[in-house]
């Protein structure tokens, strides 16, 4: 079950990733929405077994825990003004 979340996470981080940099950014602005949107679709495509709603907790969270990371690390962007984290971007 932990591998598997672990492996739902990564396919979600790996999608995310692909997003221009500063719509990556706008979203985390977001990331309390961000979280409860990935964790509710996760939930519903492995509805069904134990093993699929343990995974989707377990991407859900580690989605959580990454959006929470990434908004203090790097920032994130409202409107038109971009604020930064710990480690400021070029955007």
């Amino acid at each position: 079950m932990l591998a598997t979340g672990f492996t739902i996470f990564l396919a979600a981080g790996l999608l995310l990733t692909k997003l221009p940099r500063r719509t990556a950014l706008r979203m985390l602005k977001y990331d309390l929405a961000l979280d409860l949107m990935v964790t509710v679709l996760v939930l519903i495509i492995h509805f069904g077994t134990f093993s699929g709603v343990m995974a989707a907790t377990v991407a859900g969270l580690l989605t959580s825990l990454a959006t929470s990371g990434l908004k203090r690390l790097v920032g994130y962007v409202d409107g038109d003004f971009y604020i930064p984290g710990r480690i400021r971007l070029d955007v």
